[in-house]
């Protein structure tokens, strides 16, 4: 009964502390206001162009582009951070929508959004945002090298206003290239007139609004010359008008492929969001919290999805525009969503007129912009794990539906991690000096009859770092009667196959008169070890467990070795291969 009443405190408390965490500030207000137009006009283009390369209405990104920035920035714990439509959100959402049909892609989309959403939810309240870190800087590297080429390909053909096949976008290009014949001389000029503006203004004071400039000039051509040739938005339908009301999504059109779809937006939304966050500090020092950042952007698109949008993340050109002219708080964020409103009631009915190759350059000069030649020829100059990584990402990326590049990226970093963990793995020898401390030096091949050896390992001991240790110990063959001191001070987890090899490495000992010491055990590990069986510890193996002194369990474990050196015979009958080594008479005070 009193549960509840402690439950009701916690969530007013925290609902307190929220709402004094996005009430605006009076004296940072009208820069935020000011900061936020910029980006309010950027996600225009940038919200259209995203919903063309899923082949919607762009209508659809502008309403994601309203009601993303503004949620996210209610919610986030990242202030700077700008959550709308994302061009790797959206090239994994169009290829999760690749096999619905046309009819039914849009309330496709509207589930797959919020079945994102509720992912990243419980990615936040599972508290996984520690496991983004796995996911290597190579392999992310790589796949978002491979989505930007990918969308280069793809609307290659949108540019020219040529008609193209193949069953991927590299394909397309290839089918571009050999028929150029096929190339519209008036779509290619304006698309081209767009590069022209965005890379002509990209360096000068006009950078805040060239997208909306590049938008602009080029359909004004479009429709003042009267160029018929030149295919326009509203070609493929007809465009909504004002804004949308929510409505619940279609449960009908829920299948495998979708949620997996779904899980494949939301790893790419909030391992780029993971890097969102580190790049943009608040202000003050205040940390931000990767599991409450992961929420804000499941909340967004689960918000979006009701208001029929498109998945929304972290986005990494509209947070730095928002850094770059000034935003003080939150609000800048979520003004730059709220600003679009009267845009998009205003002049959705000009949308149609956009012409098809001015959004193709949007993407296309965005893409651009995405590949980093510099981070790139720092990877293909590091280790050769790091080279494969990218590679194979980025073509998996390429000839892969995005669901699946996704997937190789996540394992391919969890392979990594594992295998760097295992080469990394050393076994060092500790020299007892008089004054109680160690020295390092490598660990010895052999072992020496009658003598203690103490050994350090550096790395970690779960899964086949404990196989790499045990190949990597000194071989106790042709050793009588030695003693092997294994130091594990600091560990904090210990796996099966590491009491599997300890237990097989004590009977080696063992079979020779040996002793295995393991010191610096922490009490947890060591009531794991005795409910694991497999190790005797009342003979072959004598555990110590970690003192508050560094170093003490190990000058303890010494001395003890050394003491059952004197008082062991050195020369005990060979055990019998079938009963094992005769049971050794266990001193005071080993545990």
């Amino acid at each position: 009964m009193q549960q509840r009443p402690r439950l009701v405190t916690g969530a007013l408390t925290a609902t307190g502390t929220w709402l004094r965490s996005i009430r605006p500030e009076r004296r940072h207000l009208r820069q935020d206001t000011i900061a936020a137009m910029p980006s309010a006009v950027s996600s225009v283009p940038d919200g259209m162009a995203s919903a063309a390369l899923i082949g919607v209405s762009p209508v659809i990104g502008l309403y994601s582009s309203i009601i993303g920035p503004a949620v996210g920035g209610l919610t986030s714990s990242t202030r700077m951070m700008i959550v709308r439509t994302t061009t790797a959100a959206a090239l994994a959402a169009g290829s999760a929508l690749a096999t619905v049909d046309e009819e039914h892609r849009t309330s496709a989309l509207f589930l797959l959004t919020i079945i994102s959403g509720a992912l990243m939810i419980v990615a936040g309240v599972a508290r996984l945002g520690r496991y983004a870190r796995f996911v290597s800087h190579s392999v992310m590297t790589g796949f978002l090298t491979g989505v930007a080429a990918s969308i280069i390909f793809g609307q290659l053909s949108g540019l020219t206003g040529a008609e193209v096949s193949g069953s991927t976008n590299l394909a397309k290009a290839f089918d571009l290239v050999r028929h150029l014949g096929r190339i519209d001389p008036w779509t290619f000029v304006v698309g081209l007139l767009t590069l022209g503006i965005l890379y002509g203004l990209q360096r000068t004071r006009f950078f805040s609004v060239s997208a909306l400039a590049a938008l602009i000039l080029p359909t004004l051509l479009v429709v003042l010359a009267g160029l018929e040739s030149v295919a326009q938005v509203q070609d493929g339908g007809e465009i909504p008008a004002g804004i949308p009301r929510p409505a619940l999504p279609d449960l009908g059109l829920l299948s495998v492929d979708l949620v997996a779809g779904a899980a494949a937006v939301a790893v790419i939304v909030l391992v780029q969001g993971a890097g969102v966050s580190e790049s943009s500090p608040n202000e003050g020092g205040e940390p931000s919290s990767t599991n409450r950042d992961f929420i804000a952007q499941g909340i967004a698109n689960v918000a979006v999805g009701l208001f029929r949008g498109q998945p929304v993340g972290g986005s990494v050109s509209g947070t730095a525009l928002n850094v770059a002219v000034g935003a003080r708080t939150r609000w800048a964020a979520i003004l730059s969503g709220l600003l679009l409103l009267p845009i998009v009631v205003l002049f959705s009915g000009l949308v149609g007129l956009v012409p098809e190759p001015v959004l193709a350059g949007v993407l296309i000069f965005a893409a651009i912009g995405a590949i980093k030649p510099a981070t790139l020829k720092v990877i293909w100059r590091t280790a050769l794990t790091s080279k494969v990584a990218m590679g194979t990402t980025f073509l998996a990326t390429l000839f892969l539906p995005v669901a699946a590049a996704v997937g190789i990226g996540v394992a391919l970093s969890l392979v990594m991690q594992l295998n760097q963990e295992t080469n990394d793995l050393k076994v060092v020898e500790l020299e007892p000096l008089p004054d109680g401390r160690f020295r390092e030096r490598p660990a010895p091949r052999t072992l020496t009859s009658h003598q203690p050896t103490v050994l350090d390992v550096y790395g970690s001991l779960l899964y086949a770092g404990s196989k790499t240790m045990q190949a990597r110990l000194p071989d106790p063959t042709g050793a009588e009667g030695a003693a092997v001191i294994i130091r594990l001070h600091g560990r904090t987890a210990l796996g099966a196959t590491f009491y599997r090899m300890m237990a097989d490495y004590a009977r080696q000992l063992a079979a020779h008169g040996g002793r295995l010491y393991l010191s610096g055990l922490d009490p947890q590990l060591l009531e794991q070890a005795e409910r694991a069986g497999g190790m005797d510890l009342t003979g072959p193996v004598q555990a110590l467990t970690a003192t508050g002194l560094i170093g003490e369990s190990t000058n303890r474990a010494l001395a003890e070795a050394r003491t059952w050196l004197v008082t062991h015979d050195a020369d005990p009958p060979a055990p019998d291969a079938e009963s094992g080594p005769p049971p050794e008479p266990r001193d005071g005070g080993d545990r």
